[in-house]
């Protein structure tokens, strides 16, 4: 079965952008907001006594930095690599979970790369182009050598099977690796939500490709 693609905040993001464009100040229409406000508790330092706040202090909002972007340019290829694997299986796989995998691949990474792409431009950085190859694939943890690709291209039924699991769980291997760094080192909202969706996704889909009797 296919999956149903971020299912993390991301998509969520997007939704609300939307209404947020669609409804101007989001105001017009909207039933009078209650002006009561539910008190907060400060606890003091040492020896005074807690404070009473009429509302909770402002979250200070820490732009993108380098590490958000540089992980969103990298897994665009990322992605799109995989993509490329799972565009070989119509013709070329013989087990039926391979190919339902790939569907759920498809169904995931395909939305996901339209997302990142998205980001990219609202901060105004270059998108990564389709056509210019992998540049800096070795910086990109789990991606299939140019030789791979052709050997799996030229694979055929049960030995194409076990090429494209072999390497796909590589693949997502280092998709997962690159998630975490991420989440330690970069500080953006929309990108953290996008990792961690993709440790939860291709986490399980690492289990179920070695589970796959091929």
């Amino acid at each position: 079965m296919s999956r149903l693609p971020l299912k993390s905040g991301v998509l969520a993001a997007f939704a609300a952008l939307a209404l947020t464009a669609c409804t101007g100040n989001g105001t017009q229409g909207a039933p009078p907001e209650t002006t009561e406000q539910v008190p907060v508790i400060a606890p003091g330092k040492p020896g005074e006594s807690a404070k009473t706040l009429s509302s909770m202090p402002p979250i200070a909002e820490r732009p993108p930095g380098d590490a958000d972007f540089s992980y969103v340019s990298m897994m665009i290829p990322h992605h799109r690599q995989a993509l490329e694997m799972t565009a070989l299986v119509a013709d070329r796989a013989q087990h039926q979970d391979v190919r339902g995998l790939a569907g759920r691949i498809e169904g995931a990474q395909a939305p996901e790369i339209q997302a990142m792409e998205g980001y990219l431009k609202r901060h105004n950085k270059p998108v990564p182009s389709a056509h210019g190859g992998h540049a800096g694939s070795s910086a990109m943890p789990g991606m299939a050598s140019f030789a791979d690709m052709v050997r799996l291209k030229d694979a055929r039924g049960a030995e194409f099977d076990r090429m494209f699991v072999r390497l796909m769980i590589a693949h997502h291997e280092g998709a997962v690796k690159m998630a975490n760094d991420v989440l330690a080192t970069g500080h953006d909202i929309f990108v953290e939500e996008m990792a961690q969706d993709v440790i939860a996704t291709q986490t399980d889909e690492i289990k179920r490709m070695r589970e796959i009797k091929v």
